[in-house]
């Protein structure tokens, strides 16, 4: 139960500074910044990882818990639990901003520029490709035995960072399907929600198999 707990509360923190940023930038005219809001998820992400990472491996991301499951790094059997709380803790964080904030038409949910097949595949192939390289970089930075070191948090809240600050202005740079599922349910905008349940799955299971190729013949396995 402890784990399910750390999932849920650290996705709530990851959705309500994440999302909560986008959303105050809106309502203050901009005062938080692009780059502010991208600094953000990055320093919460990294927060998380350093708070919870012991306790739940701070996945906070259903792509995540499905590709370490994927890549023998995760039991298969607790990857529903895992994403039921992670959403469980999504949705709350949208729910508490949807209260703070009644006249927000979003709560920082994410859209791809543009309309058209073009503008959707583009975003649909930028979120693949931006979740691949942070799921490559979970991937290598907690190889077995290396779980609880610094370096860890720092690289990957510095991915989500650098990711935001480039991607963000054309797909919101999810990388994550419970932060984009929850503000685009409480919300009750759906468009173009498809694109971030999938692509980032899809992203998440390459970097697996690309990932191999730089692992040892003989990788620990996974224990219990």
């Amino acid at each position: 139960m402890r784990p399910l707990i750390a999932e849920a509360f650290g996705t709530f923190a990851l959705v309500f500074a994440g999302t909560g940023a986008i959303t105050i930038n809106a309502v203050t005219s901009g005062s938080v910044t692009h780059v502010g809001i991208a600094l953000t998820f990055g320093l919460i992400v990294m927060a998380m990882i350093f708070a919870l990472g012991p306790i739940s491996g701070a996945h906070m991301n259903p792509a995540v818990t499905c590709a370490l499951a994927l890549a023998g790094r995760f039991p298969r059997n607790r990857i529903g639990s895992y994403i039921i709380a992670q959403c469980i803790g999504a949705l709350a964080a949208s729910l508490t901003l949807r209260l703070m904030f009644p006249a927000a038409p979003t709560l920082g949910q994410t859209l791809p520029l543009g309309e058209g097949m073009h503008a959707l595949l583009r975003a649909w192939t930028l979120e693949a490709l931006l979740t691949f390289v942070l799921m490559l970089v979970i991937l290598r930075v907690t190889m077995p035995g290396r779980e609880v070191a610094i370096t860890p948090a720092i690289a990957i809240g510095g991915v989500v960072a650098l990711e935001a600050l480039f991607a963000g202005p054309v797909t919101g740079a999810s990388m994550n399907p419970a932060r984009s599922l929850a503000p685009a349910l409480i919300s009750g905008v759906t468009q173009h929600l498809w694109i971030y349940l999938t692509a980032p799955i899809a992203g998440a299971c390459l970097a697996v198999f690309i990932a191999r190729s730089f692992e040892p013949a003989n990788p620990p396995a996974f224990r219990a």
